[in-house]
């Protein structure tokens, strides 16, 4: 069996993919069934360093997003994905997978389209509420969908749509708190607020913690993964708190996915944007967060979603100055927080990977079907 994945440009179509990779590997040695993957991601962004890290053959194509609200970057966009388009066309034609899994993202579009013109079917992902124009493109050439929260089901074809939930490593439901803290090199009761703006970082969310960050670690920790763009800037700020409160401060370019489902575990308070990955990290992970949506995506939906159910509260960014309040009175309110707790368990899908798995498979000819 021969399974292409594609999607990328950010972490949060990155993960999926790999998550399912590694179900796929699981599920091929209980059938002993021989499992070529090979990973098709956008030249220049981090994708081919996470691909790496599981040993699965990597293949770099052109790609960018599509700019609709700029005609300059639409028409630059449009070229990428062309050129993405023929490059992945010569890929697919030389390792003839037998099942494409497209995770969404620009990086996805013009692997998903030569999968049309080979005639291979196509399996996309919608890991977020609403999708994006990269899977807006998709949707009509997929031969199947999948998606992570039903009310993106709604949106999709009914006939060829499955709720699967977003695929989530083992570590984030297995990983035990105090073993987390002892991992991270956290106090053991004092609490801890996670900050992280994902894979890519949030520099507007960096410089706030930074305003109160001395205040907060008098009597907490902060554990900050703040991506590689603002680490020595950050690091400099760090460096100027006094030494008792350097000690709390625990700062990170990034952190890899066994790293991270250890920070959600350890952490009482998480602040995050709202990117795909938060639709399945959460609920993993049982973390009450604060959710800042950039404002050039389509994370608002993703937080509406989780702040609606209970699970999260959302914050817009042209609020950040309400941030260190909000934290404060989350954290002081133990009630409110085991609330959420209970509302992000029952939005987790712990089988997501392995219902997708199946799925490709199906879809790859292997298994008859695969349960609703």
């Amino acid at each position: 069996m021969r399974v292409l994945l594609c999607g990328g440009g950010t972490g949060g179509h990155v993960y999926p993919a790999l998550t399912v990779a590694n179900a796929l590997r699981r599920e091929a040695a209980e059938s002993v069934r021989h499992l070529d993957l090979l990973y098709v991601g956008v030249r220049g962004r981090m994708d081919a360093e996470l691909v790496a890290r599981e040993n699965i053959p990597f293949k770099a194509v052109t790609a960018g997003p599509v700019r609709v609200a700029n005609i300059s970057g639409t028409s630059k966009g449009l070229a990428k994905v062309l050129a993405g388009a023929a490059e992945s066309y010569r890929i697919l034609g030389n390792f003839k997978p037998d099942v494409v899994f497209a995770t969404g993202g620009y990086g996805s579009v013009g692997v998903g389209l030569a999968a049309r013109m080979r005639r291979l079917p196509l399996l996309l992902f919608l890991p977020d509420v609403q999708a994006g124009i990269a899977v807006k493109t998709l949707v009509k050439i997929a031969d199947r969908i999948a998606v992570t929260v039903p009310a993106a089901e709604a949106m999709m074809p009914r006939a060829k749509t499955v709720l699967t939930g977003y695929p989530v490593r083992p570590p984030f439901f297995d990983a035990q708190r105090l073993t987390s803290r002892a991992r991270l090199g956290l106090h053991d009761t004092m609490p801890v607020v996670l900050v992280t703006g994902g894979s890519t970082g949030a520099r507007a969310i960096n410089r706030n913690v930074m305003t109160w960050a001395s205040d907060f670690l008098r009597v907490g920790q902060i554990l900050h993964v703040c991506g590689r763009n603002d680490e020595a800037q950050l690091r400099a700020d760090r460096i100027r708190l006094p030494p008792d409160l350097q000690s709390r401060y625990h700062l990170h370019a990034y952190l890899h996915e066994d790293d991270m489902a250890a920070a959600l575990v350890a952490a009482d308070v998480g602040v995050m944007r709202a990117g795909a990955s938060t639709l399945g990290e959460l609920p993993a992970t049982q973390l009450p967060a604060i959710l800042i949506p950039g404002e050039f995506s389509d994370q608002a939906d993703n937080a509406r979603f989780l702040e609606t159910a209970g699970a999260a509260t959302m914050l817009p960014e042209s609020r950040l100055d309400d941030l260190y309040h909000t934290v404060t009175t989350l954290l002081a309110d133990t009630d409110r927080r085991a609330r959420m707790r209970t509302a992000l368990a029952t939005l987790s899908h712990p089988d997501a990977s392995h219902r997708l798995a199946r799925l490709i498979m199906q879809m790859a000819g292997v298994h008859d079907e695969v349960a609703a």
